[in-house]
């Protein structure tokens, strides 16, 4: 898809350059100049680059501000139009051109720009579609702050199993910002690397990132901003804030919850199982040892205490799935084994 997408850039410079190498050299006005050819290529090249950039920041224009801009044009566009029906009078027609260029200009900037606002204001109930977050690629997904900061977004996105058009409010991005320039230095590491994952993920082809501007400022708190704006949006919230989960889906809020998808991933371990295990640490009940699978998950060993630095084999008893994450208790299944490791 990348590839597809480079390719297509390149044809399109290539393909402009040469057409305004052959319009330059066609004009009669400067067939006798030897270097009008080249300028041709410029022209024609710089043209493919704002063609370039206009896509790339049009993409990110949600679809109802692209409606409303153009209809706004449209009907600036016309008022100009027929006002300058005033002007016909006018004998000289420098007046005339200049008046009509003028009116246009103005009332088609006005027209786009209040049409692209204003459009939020209609509630008719065939403009619904425009507000429903349903894209090509599924629904709407409003990442926060907590999923950012993570960064296991990015690896998502690029392993496809995550599509579509991925929101991220302007006032999350504030509060990464805030973040960010905190005085407090882990604080300010987090900031910084939830800036670059969100880069990353804006460089990614894989998924749309779009900025969505609309703020509630009489909301305070990020989550609740966050909560209103999938309810306005109908929209899902990507996230690993346990609490923002709970609020959300009690209001009928799908959620995607990223430490769920990792619990889900995690491998099936069943008790009987038998696993081999590194004793790191003692536990808080005596007798105790601690040691982790390679996924994270903590494994109690009971009796493995002073088995401290060694490695052991131990049977699953049970498992505990907490808010937190998964504990899984063993016991060893040889103690002498144990402390020939």
């Amino acid at each position: 898809m990348a590839w597809a997408g480079l390719v297509t850039k390149i044809l399109l410079v290539i393909i402009c350059s040469v057409g305004g190498y052959l319009i330059a050299g066609q004009i009669e006005r400067f067939a006798a100049v030897s270097w009008a050819p080249w300028a041709g290529v410029a022209v024609g090249f710089s043209f493919a680059i704002i063609a370039i950039w206009l896509v790339k920041f049009i993409r990110r224009i949600p679809l109802k501000a692209l409606i409303g801009g153009t209809l706004g044009l449209l009907v600036g566009l016309l008022i100009a139009q027929l006002i300058s029906y005033g002007f016909i009078s006018v004998e000289n027609t420098t007046i005339r051109v200049a008046t009509y260029v003028v009116l246009v200009c103005i009332f088609g900037y006005v027209g786009m720009v209040l049409g692209s606002i204003k459009i939020e204001e209609l509630g008719w109930p065939h403009w619904g579609w425009l507000h429903r977050g349903v894209t090509k690629g599924g629904t709407l997904k409003i990442l926060d702050t907590s999923v950012i900061i993570d960064g296991r977004i990015v690896d998502i996105v690029e392993a496809g199993f995550l599509e579509g058009v991925l929101v991220v409010p302007e006032f999350v991005l504030q509060e990464l910002q805030h973040i960010a320039d905190s005085t407090d230095s882990s604080r300010r590491v987090r900031g910084r690397r939830g800036l670059d994952m969100l880069k990353k993920l804006q460089e990614s082809e894989l998924a749309e990132v779009r900025i969505e501007r609309q703020d509630f400022d009489h909301l305070q708190e990020v989550d609740a901003k966050l909560v209103a704006l999938a309810l306005r949006l109908n929209a899902s919230i990507v996230t690993n804030d346990y609490n923002l989960s709970k609020v959300a889906e009690v209001q009928g809020i799908r959620v995607l919850n990223i430490n769920k998808l990792a619990n889900a991933l995690r491998p099936v371990v069943l008790p009987g199982e038998v696993l081999r295990l590194h004793i790191l640490k003692e536990g808080k009940e005596q007798g105790q040892g601690i040691a982790y699978l390679e996924d994270g998950t903590m494994v109690v060993v009971e009796n493995a205490a002073s088995l401290l630095g060694q490695e052991v084999e131990a049977s699953v008893t049970s498992i505990l799935q907490t808010t937190g994450g998964r504990m899984i208790f063993t016991t060893l299944k040889s103690s002498e084994q144990g402390r020939r490791h």
